[in-house]
């Protein structure tokens, strides 16, 4: 097994994955492992939903997307949230074919966190936030944000 041990000038996690970290073991050991990659001074570069956004209340049946597979098969996608739990939002994911017949339903556990508790994991981690955005356009962490786009630098 390789080892990759301060290899890196940077890392990225992208797609909303870090939200899969869901527990503090998870979250911890992800970010250790980052942080064991990373040159000093290498940046990890990632994004999370803003938790103030409440970007849940809007997974339901009626606001599902249609579109086309590679295949060339028209399919309509759709989540549910199933519960709030603090931190942790626990919803499905549905894929149906054009004619509503459901051809898979995924599970998920995202994990929701607001800057303070984001920043003292990165902290734990040896992490500074060296940038931070709110939207895809650069701008500002505002009260309105729906991301928190992070760079945070390997001490």
């Amino acid at each position: 097994m390789a080892r990759w041990n301060s290899a890196f000038d940077l890392a990225t996690m992208t797609g909303h994955a870090f939200q899969c970290l869901v527990t503090d073991a998870e979250l911890s050991a992800s970010l250790a492992a980052v942080h064991t990659v990373l040159r000093s001074g290498g940046r990890f570069a990632f994004e999370t939903r803003h938790p103030q956004a409440r970007a849940w209340e809007g997974w339901n049946p009626s606001a599902a997307s249609d579109l086309v597979d590679s295949a060339g098969r028209a399919l309509r996608l759709w989540h549910e949230t199933e519960s709030v739990s603090g931190e942790v939002v626990t919803f499905t994911g549905t894929t149906a074919a054009a004619d509503g017949t459901v051809l898979r339903v995924d599970r998920t556990r995202l994990r929701f966190l607001d800057e303070v508790v984001l920043d003292a994991f990165l902290a734990d981690a040896g992490f500074v936030v060296e940038a931070r955005y709110g939207d895809w356009d650069g701008g500002p962490v505002t009260g309105t944000s729906r991301e928190i786009i992070t760079i945070a630098r390997r001490r």
